[in-house]
């Protein structure tokens, strides 16, 4: 079996990586709670959501668990505080009302854990303990604190009032993107064994066989969508699962979160301000239901998890898996829509470096793509460092998403990233794209 090569850091290289890595997402931490002054930082501004002090906090008391004390050994800097920012014992509808920290001590408490973790890392020997090796623990925080980064910026989509933050808007297409494009049956290596910052639900790699099928060259943009609203998709039971008419009803859904009707036409509020829905962007903030619905009025379905690595990873001319569609190397911005480099999706077609040998685009960044799994470990799945990360989500409840959206760090996703959620979430950054079985014709040209 192989799997995408990765080489190891040691010594000050990593060290020098990983205190850039460190000091890059701090400083989109900031960015996000330094937009709004702090009431808004207090409030809660949707019962999905935690106040984003909470989230603030809690990225630093989880540094503090896991490197200062759990790495470094060294002494509690606030074992006062655990429980308020304990995600387990403290449900987000219920954080507004706890003794949170108020802003400014949040980031003095931020500064004193991140001065002990960077005298932690000039002192630090990269042994073969698992949890440090290659800088895993670190990378585990990187992570963790750029996840934050990403739900803290679906938090300032959710709230009432324009959120301060300005980008500049994405690339213009660059080539045509649209179609199907066949995946040849055969095995391919799914998961990570040597990916260093690789997390539990990633591994271990094996090997998984798939008949032929047909996948989306792109991700369903907004003029399919508002296509399947405008043949009644929202008043026909016929194309929804039982599960997901229910909860079409229960909400009251007609359209995608933050669509409106604007004349003969839809508006979408992105952070605050009306604009025009684009027809050629993804369509994002959709649930679950409501891409299985639009995928059987398509005559479609959405892919597995397997057929979604597969299309993004598998190289057929070397029969290997790679990190990323386009190859090993990191992200750059030609590449993909990633890390709130822009605020909204990218028009497909946008970025043809990043697409995969098969000519799949847009796989990583812009919207995070449903699939039909549901979250389950691998096949030798072993939790580590600790069983909430991943293991106590297993089960029926939660389906898998891919890909990473345009609010995604290039530290918080890669081909064998694994995000989930339960199916009615729609607060998320979350899209999809289409498959379908292959006929005989077409499987053996």
């Amino acid at each position: 079996m192989t799997d995408t090569p990765t080489a190891p850091a040691d010594g000050r290289g990593l060290r020098d990586r990983i205190a850039a890595e460190l000091e890059r997402t701090r400083a989109r931490t900031t960015l996000l709670t330094e937009a709004v002054d702090d009431g808004e930082l207090m409030r809660q501004h949707s019962p999905l959501m935690s106040p984003l002090v909470w989230d603030l906090a809690h990225v630093g008391n989880q540094e503090e668990l896991w490197l200062v004390r759990d790495v470094g050994g060294r002494e509690p800097v606030r074992c006062d505080i655990d429980e308020l920012y304990d995600a387990f014992k403290q449900p987000r509808r219920d954080r507004p009302a706890l003794p949170l920290l108020p802003p400014a001590e949040a980031r003095a408490y931020l500064a004193t854990v991140r001065d002990k973790v960077y005298d932690l890392l000039d002192r630090i020997a990269f042994d073969n303990r698992r949890l440090v090796a290659d800088g895993f623990a670190f990378g585990m925080i990187v992570q963790h604190e750029q996840q934050h980064d990403e739900t803290m910026l679906a938090t300032h989509q959710l709230r009432s009032g324009p959120a301060a933050l300005h980008a500049p808007p994405p690339p213009e297409p660059a080539t045509r993107a649209a179609g199907e494009v066949l995946v040849p049956a055969g095995p391919f290596v799914m998961g990570t064994d040597t990916d260093p910052w690789a997390l539990d639900n990633e591994r271990p790699a094996h090997r998984v066989d798939l008949p032929a099928y047909l996948i989306d060259a792109a991700p369903v943009t907004n003029g399919a969508y508002r296509e399947f609203i405008a043949d009644g998709g929202y008043d026909e039971p016929r194309w929804w699962s039982g599960p997901g008419w229910r909860h079409r009803q229960e909400a009251g859904l007609s359209a995608p979160m933050h669509w409106r009707r604007d004349g003969d036409g839809w508006a979408y509020r992105r952070f605050g301000r009306w604009t025009a829905v684009r027809d050629d962007e993804p369509v994002v903030h959709v649930c679950f239901h409501e891409a299985q619905a639009y995928a059987a009025w398509a005559g479609r379905r959405l892919p597995t998890e397997a057929e979604w690595e597969k299309a993004a990873r598998w190289d057929p001319a070397t029969g290997r898996s790679r990190r990323y569609p386009w190859g090993d190397d990191e992200p750059t911005a030609a590449h993909a829509n990633l890390g709130q480099r822009h605020l909204w999706p990218a028009p497909v077609g946008a970025y043809p470096a990043g697409a995969s040998p098969l000519g799949v685009h847009q796989l990583v960044g812009d919207v995070w793509e449903w699939t039909s799994t549901t979250f389950r470990g691998y096949p030798g799945f072993a939790a580590f460092p600790y069983r909430e990360y991943s293991e106590v989500f297993f089960g029926a409840e939660y389906q898998v998403l891919r890909g990473g959206s345009f609010g995604t760090d290039r530290a918080a996703c890669r081909g064998t990233f694994r995000n989930w959620d339960y199916p009615v979430r729609r607060q998320i950054f979350s899209g999809f794209r289409c498959a379908r079985d292959a006929d005989a014709e077409q499987a053996h040209p």
